[in-house]
């Protein structure tokens, strides 16, 4: 068991090492011997995880895609706050972890992307889809409303979050997001229901790090 366990520790280890190196060299420059020495371990014990980078690639990618199954979790509340606190808690999750930043970016170029790996930011639009048309079928969006244009609309503005934080990580707290949803949620769901939601999400979220 307990070389089990150090095993996990090491495959973790180099998942997080990589993701890091990904996020601040980009895919092509990181390389190996970078990777296993910032993890601390042996080359050997990286190719014994790991058959190639692209490999490595994979797993950081499936590691984000963890993390967005969590963000993504069903909660008490209402599907249009389920969602606000999701948005909230993705963006945060940018900002302070790079394995979600790094598989977010692996798994939106098709070149890059390892075979196997997920497309991250089509999961994350798919679950954005489905619980706005959850709110729509309960009755919660304005009758002029539709779901296909909130979806679209929260879709771009989490999409435009993520790029710009690349440049200027102002975009990666909360006080964009609070905005952009005090801003909409009037017209989604009607001024007279507006205070069943919280724009700032919950304040018990925490960025999936340090989960």
């Amino acid at each position: 068991m307990a070389k089990q366990e150090r095993a996990i520790r090491t495959r973790n280890a180099l998942i997080e090492s990589a993701a890091a190196l990904f996020d601040r060299d980009g895919f092509e420059v990181a390389s190996l011997a970078t990777i296993s020495a910032r993890a601390g371990v042996s080359s050997g014990a990286l190719h014994f995880h790991f058959q190639s980078k692209a490999a490595l690639a994979d797993a950081v990618v499936g590691a984000a895609g963890e993390r967005l199954v969590r963000i993504t979790r069903d909660r008490e509340a209402l599907p249009l706050q389920i969602l606000i606190d999701a948005s909230h808690e993705l963006v945060q999750g940018l900002r302070a972890d790079s394995v979600l930043r790094a598989g977010f970016d692996l798994s939106a170029n098709a070149e890059r992307r390892p075979r196997a790996a997920q497309d991250l930011r089509r999961l994350w639009r798919d679950w954005v889809e489905s619980t706005v048309a959850r709110a729509e079928r309960e009755g919660h969006l304005a009758p002029d409303v539709t779901a296909r244009d909130v979806a679209a609309a929260v879709v771009a503005v989490a999409a435009g979050h993520e790029v710009l934080g690349h440049q200027d990580p102002c975009w990666l707290e909360r006080a964009p997001l609070t905005r952009f949803w005090s801003f909409l949620l009037p017209r989604v769901v009607g001024a007279a229901r507006v205070g069943l939601f919280v724009a700032s999400g919950d304040p018990a979220a925490e960025p999936t790090a340090s989960r």
